[in-house]
């Protein structure tokens, strides 16, 4: 609702920023918790926290830069200009440069790698959450024309200079649909992760979960200008990489299977 919370002399502090960090540190808080209890000391933690925010926020620009570039919707001479980058961006690019970040990390500080994966999940969960509040905020991700009671009209201008939001009209608070999915995908997790059979399980169950959460919140977002893939027009950018995420934690669950009764095993 309010993209800019207010400026230091002329410098803007945006509100999805401020979200974002908040989002950052808490979900920080709840891996070192559950780190503990897997005796992953809180500074190894740390440091990947670290290095999954940095890759995240790279990951999501990138998205957003290819797939706005890619459509036509943004000339590759504007995606350096300051405003266009304060866009939130797509935020499975960062989950997948997360990702990418997590392996060569986890490798570098010699980590157990399932059960440090089982411990990170459910925290990012927990900051996507807080993160679409910031999306609420800023405007951006807007959903699409609603009737219905709860349905939320945006008015500052600023949302819509910053984020293409529609003013003056009811829309689908689709933000919030987001940010209740994802806290459910979190408690889904931390219920979870008690009754696993084998470390990497939570891991996988994330990101199945978040790829039909993803496809299902898809059908209320009205920015899909985002660009369509093959020309197919329900098939989003948004919902092609729900199918990847689908089939990436179906991948995972198999592997980490197999890892725990070959360990058995021997």
């Amino acid at each position: 609702m309010h993209p800019i919370l207010f400026k230091i002399g002329s410098f803007p502090i945006g509100t999805y920023g401020l979200l974002l960090t908040v989002g950052f540190f808490l979900a920080l808080m709840l891996a070192q918790r559950l780190g503990r209890s897997e005796a992953i000391a809180p500074e190894h933690i740390s440091d990947l926290a670290i290095t999954l925010l940095l890759a995240g926020v790279i990951g999501s620009k990138l998205l957003m830069v290819i797939v706005d570039v890619t459509q036509g919707g943004v000339p590759l001479k504007d995606v350096f200009d300051l405003a266009y980058l304060r866009a939130g961006g797509a935020v499975h690019g960062g989950i997948i440069g997360a990702t990418l970040a997590f392996f060569w990390r986890v490798k570098r500080l010699k980590l157990p790698f399932a059960r440090t994966l089982d411990c990170m999940t459910p925290a990012v969960a927990l900051g996507q959450a807080i993160g679409r509040l910031g999306c609420f905020s800023a405007g951006c991700c807007y959903g699409t024309s609603c009737g219905l009671p709860w349905a939320v009209t945006f008015t500052d201008p600023n949302a819509q200079f910053l984020s293409g939001t529609p003013l003056a009209m009811p829309l689908h608070p689709v933000q919030i649909y987001t940010f209740l999915a994802n806290l459910l995908i979190m408690g889904i997790l931390l219920v979870f992760r008690k009754y696993r059979r084998y470390a990497g399980q939570v891991s996988g169950l994330y990101f199945i979960l978040e790829g039909i959460g993803r496809m299902v919140t898809e059908h209320w977002r009205g920015d899909l200008d985002r660009g369509f893939l093959l020309g197919v027009p329900w098939l989003s950018t948004g919902r092609a990489t729900s199918c990847l995420f689908v089939l990436f934690g179906a991948g995972l669950l198999v592997w980490f299977s197999r890892r725990a009764r070959t360990e058995v095993t021997v």
